[in-house]
């Protein structure tokens, strides 16, 4: 009996963590656009990483210092700070400064690079084996979401889109190490904990980038719905993305989580049409059942060990 609820426990927790990845792509999905109309008019892209770091280590420090109180050892600390490096610094000031110089369409097909360098990596890094039926899913998904995107839009792009379209790819190999790194860690800590620490590191490591722009901000001239997209960067893309990651790193391997990146396009697609600024094409369609059959092999790759 004490088997079958423990097996049942397991169940319930893989198909939360599932959920928590769904969840934090759809928010991922919308911040394309929402912080390509914040930025560069309202707040430059430093300042805006630093809001957010700053926003994100407030309320971190509140879960933390009334709910969480858990002791972290010194060698961890310094692991934390290398993932804070990766994860935060690098992640977000390369990704915002990429998309502030090149297009959602190009970041995101950039993007899709992540659960490849990821696979690489864990298999150098965790010792993770790289599965037949994990590499057909996540060249399904990749080949899916290349449809959906390269579909529309104008793929011309000049010197300063280049330059955005580097920044975003070292913005995908640095969370790409991110999500390997602190697996680990999300195994001896609880999430909150990880994140506390993660986000006060960042913002003493993007602070010197982003004080000037965002003390320059002028915040009557805002109007209110770039507010809201400011709060909705801040609090979703920042906190709640972060957290519904991170808790899936728990019962999920690093390559799993970034194999969601591809459900991305599907969903922003989605948002797009439901605002009526999109139609759905059967291109669309056909690359949806692909990422998710995509997703599908890769989630249920069994964690495997060299």
């Amino acid at each position: 009996m004490r088997y079958f609820y423990k097996k049942i426990f397991v169940f319930h927790k893989n198909y939360f963590a599932h959920f928590c990845l769904f969840i934090a792509n759809l928010i991922y999905a919308l911040n394309y656009t929402f912080a390509k109309d914040v930025m560069p008019d309202y707040i430059g892209p430093s300042g805006f990483i630093l809001l957010r770091v700053l926003g994100a280590s407030i309320i971190f420090l509140l879960i933390y210092a009334f709910f969480i109180k858990e002791k972290v050892a010194i060698k961890d600390l310094l692991k934390i700070a290398v993932c804070s490096m990766f994860g935060v610094a690098i992640n977000q000031l390369f990704f915002f400064h990429g998309l502030n110089l090149s297009t959602p369409i190009n970041a995101a097909i950039i993007m899709t690079v992540n659960p490849i360098i990821v696979v690489v990596l864990s298999y150098f890094i965790l010792r993770e084996i790289i599965t037949f039926k994990k590499i057909i899913g996540i060249l399904l998904a990749m080949i899916g979401a290349l449809i959906l995107i390269l579909q529309t839009g104008d793929m011309s792009i000049n010197l300063g889109t280049r330059f955005g379209n580097l920044l975003v790819l070292i913005n995908a190999s640095s969370y790409a190490l991110y999500l390997v790194l602190v697996r680990p860690l999300m195994k001896k800590y609880h999430p909150i904990t990880i994140m506390f620490f993660v986000f006060m590191f960042g913002l003493v490591f993007v602070t010197p980038f982003g004080y000037y722009e965002l003390s320059n901000v002028i915040w009557k001239k805002i109007p209110s719905f770039i507010l809201f997209e400011i709060v909705f960067v801040v609090f979703c893309t920042t906190v709640l993305a972060y957290l519904c990651n991170t808790t899936a790193l728990k019962y999920l391997s690093a390559s799993t989580v970034s194999t969601y990146i591809y459900l991305q396009p599907i969903l922003a697609t989605i948002f797009a049409v439901l605002m009526k600024s999109d139609v759905l094409s059967y291109e669309k369609f056909f690359s949806a059942i692909l990422i998710f059959i995509g997703v599908y092999l890769v989630s249920i790759s069994p964690l495997q060990k060299r």
